[in-house]
């Protein structure tokens, strides 16, 4: 299943972002006094309640963002459209989604431009979608891949109400295909610059990723555990058509700030993920061997995921 994409719709109004008043059917962000947020869509005749009383869609309706409005019970709210980082965190999910500072990384690391051809599976609830729509701009394309239906439905949807179809539209840069993309790419006969693999075997899509990526391409994986960043990497050191990978996390540490009291946050966003990236060696092309001096014991007998080349394994030890 595919979705074809909307060349009735010029592409420049597909920014995913929204200026003058405020309009029904989009969804706006209450933050109160405490820092509290609350992200609803506006409709007409509704009203939001919380434990601060009630506010009137209606009253939000028409008026430019930035403002203050008062509840029933006296809870004073500011009022914005909300970010795209604002919007991913709160938006309905199917599968867990790729969290700013992970999209971030992905958008500067796997060099995401204007007018790029990216690949990427599986789009779960279409979170990093909206970024690498917004990053490859109007003349672009984004060509997700999706095995389960359910979590296809839930990014659709997202997708749209970011950007703002009307009528059901799908973005016109992005074709949503249902199914395995070691399967499909293949037979797609798709060629990218990018391709991003969130998904639990990302190594079973290598072949696929290596046959698609234009040479100089980039690869880049968003895996969650520490064997499945060990079997990735060594896979594609293994296949050979790829330079060395690097692999590595973000940790993102608010700060409090108020006079002279300057300290760390209490809290901060720690693990979410691993992101490895790889470039795409040119058909026939291998990259230099890197020479290794393997710490002890971590080719040994207790390894069971590939291993590279020249690398012996260990023996047990006694």
């Amino acid at each position: 299943m595919a979705e074809d994409r909307s060349p009735d719709v010029p592409r420049e109004a597909w920014a995913g972002v929204h200026r003058g008043p405020l309009r029904a059917g989009e969804w706006v962000r209450l933050t109160d006094q405490k820092g509290r947020r609350h992200n609803f869509e506006l409709e007409p005749g509704k009203r939001f309640f919380s434990n601060k009383g009630h506010l009137e869609h209606d009253d939000l309706i028409g008026r430019e963002e930035g403002f203050t409005v008062i509840s029933s019970a006296g809870g004073e709210y500011l009022v914005f459209r909300p970010l795209l980082s604002e919007f991913v965190v709160s938006m309905p999910r199917g599968a867990a989604v790729v969290y700013p500072k992970d999209a971030a990384q992905i958008i500067a690391m796997a060099d995401i431009f204007p007018g790029a051809d990216v690949v990427e599976a599986g789009v779960g609830s279409g979170a990093l979608t909206c970024s690498l729509l917004r990053a490859v701009g109007p003349h672009g394309t984004v060509s997700s891949y999706e095995r389960r239906e359910e979590f296809a439905e839930v990014a659709r949807r997202n997708v749209t109400q970011f950007f703002g179809a009307e009528d059901g539209q799908s973005h016109p840069a992005w074709r949503l295909t249902l199914g395995d993309l070691a399967e499909k790419l293949p037979s797609s006969g798709e060629r990218a610059d990018r391709i991003i693999l969130d998904m639990l075997a990302p190594w079973d899509c290598l072949e696929a990723a290596a046959t698609a990526l234009r040479p100089g391409g980039i690869l880049c994986a968003y895996v969650a555990t520490t064997t499945q960043l060990s079997r990735f990497v060594e896979s594609v050191r293994v296949h050979g058509g790829f330079t060395e990978p690097q692999a590595w996390e973000s940790l993102v540490r608010d700060w409090h700030v108020e006079g002279l009291a300057v300290r760390p946050g209490h809290s901060m966003i720690g693990h979410t993920a691993f992101l490895v990236t790889a470039r795409a060696m040119a058909p026939g092309e291998r990259p230099p061997m890197k020479k290794r001096r393997p710490a002890p014991g971590a080719y040994g007998p207790d390894y069971l995921g590939p291993r590279p080349p020249g690398v012996p394994e260990e023996p047990a030890a006694e």
